[in-house]
C-alpha cells in the first residue's frame, strides 16, 4: 500500500478520536493531553503526506496503469494467502481465524451478510494448476475472474461475473444503424431507424448447496493435507454441477435455465443433422456463424461434444487409405472442442445420437454469462455428527446464466453415432 493512503487513513482516525474527545464538556487531564498529542502527530502527518505524494510522484509516473489495479492485485494476493482449514477449524472448535484469512473473511462480509463464514470463489481453484489451451478474450477485465480453470464453461468461452449482491443486466443492441445509397442526386439516402437494445437479466434466485463431513481424525490433521482435501472436493463437486447446469439447467427446481435446454427460449438457432455425424455438418454451421459476422472463421469457433462422438469421429474415415477421420479435419480448422459427458445429454434414440454446442466470442461479447454471486457461504451443523466428533458443512453458492447474443450460440441436434 502506497504510503500516502497510510497516512490519509490514520489522519481519518485521527479526526474521528478528536471528534470524539471534544464532544466531552468536562475531560479530564489525560484527555486533554490525548487530544494534544493527536493534534501533534496530525499536523506532523500533514507534513508526511505533502512529502509521500512528492516521493510517489515519479512512481506514479513509471507505474502507469498498475497503480488503478493496485487494489484489485492486493485482493488476489490476501486470497493467495486464504486458508480453507482455518474455516473447518474455526466452525468446528472455534480456533481464532488470524492472518490473510481474516482480512479476505472481515472484506468479505463488510461487502454482503452470510449466515456462516465466507469463502472467496477464488479460493476453490486448485492451486498450482496451470490450464493450457482455455480461450479467455476477456479476461483482462478487473471484474472478471474464471471459476475454475479447467471447466467446460470457461474452455467454451463463457464470461464469469462476480456480483456482490442484487439483479444486474446488459443491454444488448438489436437494431441500430442502416446503410443505403443515394439513388439519384437529389434523393435521401436509406431512413434511420431507431437504436434499440434488449436487456440480459441475471438475478440470484438460483443457490447452490454442496454438503460435507469432515471426521474427527481429519479435522486433527490440521496442516496442509486438510487444506488441500477440502479445496479439492468442495472444487469438484462445485465445479461438475456448475458446468452441469450453465448447459442442461432445467430452469426448474431451483436451477437455473442452461443454453443447450433452454436455447428456445434465449432464441437460439438448433439446426437437425437426423444424419450420421460428420465434419461436413460441423462446417455448415461455422458457415453460417460467419455469414451472420458472429466468427471471423473456423478458428474462432468452439465446439462442446460428447465422448461417443469423439469416438465415432475419430473411427470414421474421410479419406479411405488416407489415415485421416473426420476428427482430425475438425481439430485442424475449429478453435477449442472440449468433451463433457456431464454437460450434454447422453446418447437417445435408435440410431444413437447426440447433441453438440458451437459458440464464439464476437467483439469482444463472451457467448454466455455466468454471474456468482458475493462469496461461498460455509455453515456448519453441529448436531448431526456430535456423537463422533465430526463437523457436518454446507457450503452455499449463489450463481445464475443467461445469454447476451443467440447469433454467438448454435445448437445441432440429431448427430447419429452410426
Amino acid at each position: 500500500m502506497l504510503e500516502s493512503v497510510k497516512i490519509q487513513r490514520r489522519q481519518s482516525e485521527i479526526r474521528q478520536e478528536l471528534t470524539s474527545l471534544s464532544a466531552k464538556e468536562g475531560p479530564d487531564e489525560n484527555e486533554i493531553r490525548l487530544m494534544e498529542t493527536l493534534d501533534t502527530e496530525y499536523r506532523q502527518n500533514e507534513t508526511r503526506y505533502r512529502a509521500a505524494l512528492i516521493a510517489e510522484d515519479e512512481e506514479r509516473r513509471e507505474a502507469g496503469e498498475e497503480l488503478e489495479t493496485r487494489s484489485d492485485q492486493e485482493w488476489t494476493e490476501l486470497v493467495d494467502g486464504f486458508e480453507v482449514r482455518q474455516v473447518a477449524m474455526a466452525l468446528d472448535t472455534g480456533h481464532q481465524i488470524d492472518g490473510r484469512t481474516a482480512e479476505v473473511i472481515e472484506e468479505l462480509r463488510n461487502r454482503g451478510g452470510y449466515q456462516g463464514l465466507p469463502v472467496p470463489w477464488e479460493a476453490l481453484e486448485m492451486r498450482n494448476t496451470v490450464s493450457s489451451g482455455t480461450p479467455d478474450p476477456i479476461q483482462s477485465r478487473p471484474i472478471i475472474d474464471r471459476l475454475f480453470p479447467n471447466s467446460v464453461a470457461a474452455q467454451m468461452g463463457a464470461q464469469m461475473i462476480s456480483i456482490d449482491h442484487g439483479d444486474i443486466e446488459w443491454p444488448v443492441t438489436t437494431a441500430g444503424a442502416t446503410v443505403g445509397w443515394q439513388a439519384t442526386e437529389s434523393s435521401d439516402v436509406a431512413a434511420a431507424t431507431p437504436f434499440q437494445t434488449t436487456d440480459r437479466a441475471m438475478a440470484p434466485d438460483h443457490t447452490l448447496g454442496v454438503r460435507m463431513t469432515i471426521t474427527r481424525k481429519a479435522l486433527k490433521k490440521s496442516g496442509a493435507a486438510l487444506e488441500q482435501a477440502v479445496r479439492r472436493d468442495m472444487n469438484s463437486a462445485m465445479g461438475v454441477e456448475m458446468d452441469r447446469v450453465v448447459f442442461l439447467g432445467t430452469g426448474a427446481d431451483g436451477q437455473p435455465l442452461g443454453v443447450v435446454t433452454g436455447a428456445s427460449t434465449y432464441g437460439i438457432t438448433e439446426t437437425a443433422i437426423d444424419a450420421p455425424a460428420d465434419w461436413a455438418a460441423f462446417r455448415t454451421a461455422v458457415a453460417r456463424f460467419i455469414t451472420r459476422n458472429a466468427a471471423t472463421g473456423p478458428g474462432s469457433v468452439n465446439g462442446l461434444i460428447r465422448p461417443e462422438l469423439w469416438s465415432f469421429l475419430d473411427g470414421a474415415a474421410s479419406d479411405p487409405g488416407s489415415g485421416i477421420t473426420e476428427w482430425d479435419r475438425m481439430v485442424a480448422r475449429m478453435g477449442n472442442l472440449p468433451m463433457s459427458h456431464n454437460a450434454l445429454a447422453a446418447p437417445t434414440g435408435s440410431p444413437l445420437a447426440v447433441s453438440s454446442l458451437l459458440t464464439t466470442s464476437a467483439g469482444g461479447v463472451a457467448p454466455i454469462f455466468c454471474g456468482k454471486y458475493g462469496a461461498v457461504d460455509i455453515v456448519r451443523d453441529p448436531y448431526t455428527d456430535a456423537a463422533s466428533g465430526g463437523l457436518r458443512l454446507t457450503a452455499l453458492a449463489t450463481m445464475d446464466v443467461t445469454v447476451a447474443r443467440p447469433a454467438q450460440l448454435e445448437v445441432l441436434t440429431g448427430l447419429e453415432l452410426a
